[in-house]
């Protein structure tokens, strides 16, 4: 792998500092960040160039070098953004005289649709683990807080004892920029929690005796380590659609917005900051409904 001259990566690393104290960005964007502006120092180093001499042209010409390798547009952008966030944050701190960056326009990327789960699958996969295990009562417990709540997974897997109230039926959450917002779990879910920590997790208990859903070794479980166990128990349960870190969060908006709830109160739960965010499950809940007008309308020509 390339490296970067370490006066490149110290800039680098003083700029996603600043991003942190300023922002409060999650270890994971952070890391995003790094790798995108990292990526654009390599290029510069190899025509001979570097981050604080840059141009607009070669920043063009970077992006351009993207597409051709066949990278797609989404991921281009979010590239182009961490590149205009260190550029902002060079100017204003004097390290470069212009801004290269300022007029370069986001490439158009769409408004994908969020893959989601039907109920039927959500249902399917609930009832995958193996009830007679600690970690099968673990992972229902995991699958019905995740469904009923909507959380990140990051969030899911940090969750602490003290941050559920049963009496109240909340989870107090901690999320992006360490914001804090009150879910409520609903009854199933509370049920399946209350039974976990009666009957398996006294069996995981390890070195932080406040986690939540500790891993076998009593730690915290990695995002990946919750997701590789998602897909097994996906396939214990027959539920053929790709699974990716945030399909029970989709289906739990989703169908939220299908059995009539407010736009807002699902903003609200998710913790999205804007909700132009949120908006984008209003295209799924819409689809279902032309769908449901075409199956049943005596009219609709079907």
């Amino acid at each position: 792998m390339t490296e970067i001259c370490d006066a490149q990566a110290r800039l680098i690393d003083a700029w996603l500092d600043q991003q942190w104290l300023e922002k409060g960005l999650s270890e994971n964007s952070l890391s995003n960040y790094r790798r995108d502006v990292r990526q654009l120092a390599i290029w510069l180093q190899e025509q001979g160039g570097s981050l604080l001499e840059a141009q607009r042209y070669q920043l063009l010409e970077f992006l351009a070098d993207r597409h051709q390798l066949g990278i797609s547009a989404r991921t281009v952008a979010r590239q182009l953004s961490a590149v205009k966030s260190f550029y902002r944050w060079l100017k204003r701190e004097g390290r470069v005289p212009e801004d290269p960056a300022l007029l370069i326009e986001r490439p158009k990327t769409g408004r994908p649709l969020p893959k989601t789960l039907t109920e039927a699958d959500v249902e399917a996969l609930l009832a995958a683990p193996d009830l007679d295990t600690p970690l099968g009562l673990r992972d229902r417990a995991m699958l019905e807080v995740l469904y009923a709540t909507g959380l990140r997974v990051t969030e899911l897997v940090t969750l602490t004892q003290s941050q559920i109230n049963p009496r109240q039926g909340l989870v107090r959450v901690i999320g992006k920029g360490d914001k804090e917002r009150l879910v409520p779990l609903g009854e199933e879910a509370l049920h399946w929690l209350v039974r976990y920590l009666r009957e398996g997790r006294p069996m995981l208990l390890g070195n932080d005796q406040e986690l939540l859903f500790p891993s076998l070794r009593g730690t915290c479980m990695t995002r990946q380590t919750f997701w590789h166990r998602i897909k097994q128990m996906a396939q214990v349960a027959g539920v053929q659609k790709a699974l990716s870190p945030h399909t029970l969060r989709h289906a739990f908006a989703t169908h939220l917005l299908n059995h009539g709830a407010d736009l807002r109160v699902v903003q609200l739960l998710l913790g999205h900051s804007d909700l132009s965010t949120t908006q984008i499950y209003t295209h799924v809940a819409q689809q279902r409904l032309q769908d449901l007008y075409q199956k049943h309308h005596p009219r609709s020509g079907t």
